[in-house]
Protein backbone atom coordinates (compact mmCIF):
# COMPACT_ATOMS: atom_id res chain seq x y z
CA UNK A 1 0.00 0.00 0.00
CA UNK A 2 3.09 2.30 0.64
CA UNK A 3 4.64 2.00 -2.55
CA UNK A 4 1.31 2.33 -4.17
CA UNK A 5 0.68 6.02 -2.75
CA UNK A 6 4.38 6.97 -3.85
CA UNK A 7 3.94 5.48 -7.66
CA UNK A 8 3.02 8.52 -9.42
CA UNK A 9 0.60 6.33 -11.72
CA UNK A 10 -1.17 6.26 -9.11
CA UNK A 11 -1.16 9.92 -8.42
CA UNK A 12 -4.45 11.63 -7.72
CA UNK A 13 -6.40 8.10 -6.92
CA UNK A 14 -7.51 7.02 -3.76
CA UNK A 15 -5.75 4.11 -2.48
CA UNK A 16 -8.54 2.37 -2.02
CA UNK A 17 -9.20 2.46 -6.00
CA UNK A 18 -5.69 1.65 -6.87
CA UNK A 19 -5.65 -1.44 -4.89
CA UNK A 20 -8.85 -2.27 -6.09
CA UNK A 21 -7.96 -1.76 -9.94
CA UNK A 22 -4.28 -3.65 -8.97
CA UNK A 23 -6.55 -6.46 -7.88
CA UNK A 24 -8.26 -6.92 -11.21
CA UNK A 25 -5.32 -7.53 -13.01
CA UNK A 26 -3.56 -11.00 -13.45
CA UNK A 27 -0.75 -9.35 -12.35
CA UNK A 28 2.53 -11.08 -11.01
CA UNK A 29 4.43 -10.17 -7.48
CA UNK A 30 8.24 -12.03 -7.68
CA UNK A 31 10.48 -11.31 -4.96
CA UNK A 32 14.49 -10.16 -5.66
CA UNK A 33 17.73 -10.75 -3.76
CA UNK A 34 20.12 -8.30 -3.55
CA UNK A 35 22.60 -8.98 -7.09
CA UNK A 36 19.91 -10.86 -8.30
CA UNK A 37 19.21 -10.13 -12.02
CA UNK A 38 15.36 -9.29 -13.19
CA UNK A 39 16.27 -9.11 -16.59
CA UNK A 40 19.03 -9.17 -19.16
CA UNK A 41 19.90 -7.10 -22.14
CA UNK A 42 17.48 -8.70 -25.05
CA UNK A 43 15.53 -10.61 -22.93
CA UNK A 44 11.67 -10.18 -23.95
CA UNK A 45 9.47 -7.58 -22.28
CA UNK A 46 5.57 -8.10 -21.62
CA UNK A 47 4.80 -5.93 -18.43
CA UNK A 48 5.23 -3.01 -16.95
CA UNK A 49 6.67 -3.31 -13.50
CA UNK A 50 6.14 -1.29 -9.97
CA UNK A 51 8.78 -1.59 -7.49
CA UNK A 52 6.70 -2.30 -4.11
CA UNK A 53 10.29 -2.80 -2.28
CA UNK A 54 13.84 -2.11 -2.29
CA UNK A 55 15.61 -0.32 -5.12
CA UNK A 56 16.82 -1.37 -8.89
CA UNK A 57 19.11 -0.06 -10.98
CA UNK A 58 19.77 -0.27 -14.95
CA UNK A 59 22.48 -1.29 -16.59
CA UNK A 60 24.49 -1.54 -19.38
CA UNK A 61 27.34 -3.94 -20.58
CA UNK A 62 29.95 -3.26 -22.90
CA UNK A 63 31.99 -5.98 -24.83
CA UNK A 64 34.69 -4.64 -22.98
CA UNK A 65 34.15 -5.52 -19.75
CA UNK A 66 32.93 -1.86 -18.40
CA UNK A 67 28.95 -1.78 -16.83
CA UNK A 68 27.64 1.58 -17.02
CA UNK A 69 24.85 2.32 -14.54
CA UNK A 70 21.55 4.23 -16.98
CA UNK A 71 19.15 4.60 -13.99
CA UNK A 72 18.55 3.94 -10.60
CA UNK A 73 14.93 3.23 -9.19
CA UNK A 74 13.45 2.88 -5.81
CA UNK A 75 9.99 2.26 -3.95
CA UNK A 76 6.69 3.27 -6.23
CA UNK A 77 8.93 3.76 -8.88
CA UNK A 78 7.60 2.25 -12.31
CA UNK A 79 9.73 0.93 -15.52
CA UNK A 80 9.68 -0.98 -18.58
CA UNK A 81 6.55 1.34 -19.13
CA UNK A 82 7.36 1.68 -22.54
CA UNK A 83 9.09 -1.49 -23.81
CA UNK A 84 5.58 -3.03 -23.43
CA UNK A 85 4.02 -0.86 -26.37
CA UNK A 86 6.85 -1.39 -28.27
CA UNK A 87 7.14 -3.13 -31.83
CA UNK A 88 10.52 -4.80 -30.55
CA UNK A 89 9.61 -5.85 -27.06
CA UNK A 90 13.58 -6.64 -25.80
CA UNK A 91 14.74 -4.62 -22.38
CA UNK A 92 17.68 -2.61 -24.06
CA UNK A 93 19.95 -3.19 -21.05
CA UNK A 94 20.06 -5.22 -17.67
CA UNK A 95 17.39 -4.72 -15.07
CA UNK A 96 19.79 -5.55 -11.49
CA UNK A 97 18.09 -5.59 -8.05
CA UNK A 98 20.93 -3.98 -5.76
CA UNK A 99 18.28 -4.18 -2.51
CA UNK A 100 15.74 -6.95 -1.49
CA UNK A 101 13.06 -6.07 -3.12
CA UNK A 102 9.45 -6.97 -4.90
CA UNK A 103 8.65 -6.71 -8.13
CA UNK A 104 4.78 -6.11 -9.36
CA UNK A 105 4.62 -6.81 -12.58
CA UNK A 106 1.45 -6.23 -14.93
CA UNK A 107 1.32 -7.38 -18.51
CA UNK A 108 0.74 -5.68 -21.79
CA UNK A 109 -2.93 -6.64 -21.76
CA UNK A 110 -3.53 -6.28 -18.32
CA UNK A 111 -2.38 -2.69 -18.40
CA UNK A 112 -4.18 -1.63 -21.60
CA UNK A 113 -7.67 -2.76 -19.36
CA UNK A 114 -6.30 -0.44 -16.39
CA UNK A 115 -5.83 2.12 -18.51
CA UNK A 116 -9.33 2.35 -20.22
CA UNK A 117 -10.66 1.86 -16.48
CA UNK A 118 -9.19 5.55 -14.86
CA UNK A 119 -8.70 7.92 -16.80
CA UNK A 120 -6.92 10.01 -14.13
CA UNK A 121 -4.28 6.37 -14.54
CA UNK A 122 -4.11 6.44 -18.25
CA UNK A 123 -3.01 10.99 -17.67
CA UNK A 124 0.00 9.83 -14.51
CA UNK A 125 1.01 7.00 -17.38
CA UNK A 126 1.19 9.45 -20.15
CA UNK A 127 3.35 11.41 -17.99
CA UNK A 128 5.50 8.85 -16.79
CA UNK A 129 6.39 8.36 -20.79
CA UNK A 130 6.86 12.15 -20.82
CA UNK A 131 8.97 12.12 -17.55
CA UNK A 132 11.23 9.18 -19.65
CA UNK A 133 11.97 11.38 -22.22
CA UNK A 134 13.20 14.33 -20.47
CA UNK A 135 15.20 12.20 -18.07
CA UNK A 136 17.30 10.72 -21.22
CA UNK A 137 17.58 14.03 -22.56
CA UNK A 138 19.30 14.89 -19.65
CA UNK A 139 21.35 11.90 -19.51
CA UNK A 140 22.50 12.28 -23.30
CA UNK A 141 23.38 16.39 -22.74
CA UNK A 142 25.55 14.86 -19.39
CA UNK A 143 27.28 12.68 -21.05
CA UNK A 144 27.61 14.98 -23.85
CA UNK A 145 29.57 17.44 -21.36
CA UNK A 146 33.21 18.10 -22.15
CA UNK A 147 34.85 17.98 -18.81
CA UNK A 148 34.17 16.25 -15.55
CA UNK A 149 33.53 19.87 -13.89
CA UNK A 150 30.44 20.26 -16.36
CA UNK A 151 29.59 16.35 -15.88
CA UNK A 152 28.92 17.29 -12.27
CA UNK A 153 27.45 20.94 -12.41
CA UNK A 154 24.64 19.53 -14.44
CA UNK A 155 23.52 17.16 -12.35
CA UNK A 156 23.96 19.44 -9.22
CA UNK A 157 21.81 21.96 -10.87
CA UNK A 158 19.19 19.47 -12.19
CA UNK A 159 19.13 18.00 -8.35
CA UNK A 160 19.06 21.88 -7.26
CA UNK A 161 15.67 22.01 -9.70
CA UNK A 162 13.99 19.20 -8.86
CA UNK A 163 14.44 19.38 -4.61
CA UNK A 164 14.04 23.36 -4.90
CA UNK A 165 16.89 23.65 -2.44
CA UNK A 166 20.76 24.25 -2.21
CA UNK A 167 20.81 21.27 0.06
CA UNK A 168 21.00 18.12 -1.97
CA UNK A 169 20.89 14.34 -1.19
CA UNK A 170 21.62 12.26 -4.53
CA UNK A 171 19.72 8.96 -4.06
CA UNK A 172 22.88 7.40 -4.68
CA UNK A 173 26.42 6.74 -3.70
CA UNK A 174 29.60 8.36 -5.12
CA UNK A 175 30.67 5.08 -6.97
CA UNK A 176 26.78 5.34 -8.86
CA UNK A 177 27.21 9.24 -9.48
CA UNK A 178 30.52 8.11 -11.65
CA UNK A 179 29.22 5.60 -13.46
CA UNK A 180 26.41 8.14 -13.95
CA UNK A 181 28.47 10.66 -15.52
CA UNK A 182 30.83 8.06 -17.01
CA UNK A 183 34.24 9.34 -15.19
CA UNK A 184 36.30 6.76 -13.17
CA UNK A 185 35.58 7.50 -9.47
CA UNK A 186 38.97 9.05 -8.50
CA UNK A 187 38.82 11.45 -11.42
CA UNK A 188 35.25 12.41 -9.65
CA UNK A 189 36.68 12.74 -6.01
CA UNK A 190 39.59 15.27 -7.25
CA UNK A 191 36.96 17.15 -9.26
CA UNK A 192 34.48 17.33 -6.03
CA UNK A 193 37.54 18.49 -4.14
CA UNK A 194 38.88 21.22 -6.52
CA UNK A 195 35.35 22.11 -7.04
CA UNK A 196 35.21 22.90 -3.04
CA UNK A 197 38.36 24.53 -2.65
CA UNK A 198 37.17 26.97 -5.35
CA UNK A 199 33.88 27.69 -3.02
CA UNK A 200 31.59 26.33 -5.66
CA UNK A 201 30.29 23.68 -3.36
CA UNK A 202 30.62 21.61 -0.17
CA UNK A 203 29.81 17.96 0.37
CA UNK A 204 29.99 14.97 2.54
CA UNK A 205 29.12 11.98 1.10
CA UNK A 206 25.75 12.01 -1.15
CA UNK A 207 25.29 15.33 0.47
CA UNK A 208 25.80 18.29 -1.52
CA UNK A 209 25.50 22.22 -0.51
CA UNK A 210 25.02 24.64 -3.59
CA UNK A 211 27.28 27.59 -2.02
CA UNK A 212 27.52 29.77 -5.85
CA UNK A 213 25.00 29.05 -7.68
CA UNK A 214 25.65 31.70 -10.36
CA UNK A 215 28.90 30.39 -10.85
CA UNK A 216 27.95 26.86 -11.11
CA UNK A 217 25.28 27.97 -14.05
CA UNK A 218 28.17 30.28 -15.87
CA UNK A 219 30.65 26.98 -16.19
CA UNK A 220 28.05 25.18 -18.28
CA UNK A 221 27.97 28.10 -20.68
CA UNK A 222 31.46 28.11 -21.23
Amino acid sequence: MDALEKCILFKGVRLEEAIELISGTNSIRRTYNAGDYIAMEGEPCDHLSIILEGEIEIHKPFSSGKVVTINHFSVGDVFAESLVFSHKKEYPATVVSTTESIILMIPRDELVLLLTKNGRVLENFAGVLSKRIHMLNDRITDLSLDTARKKIVNILLLEYSRQKSRYIALPYSRKKMAELINIPRPSLSRELIRMKEDGLIDFYKNRFKIIDLKALESILQQ
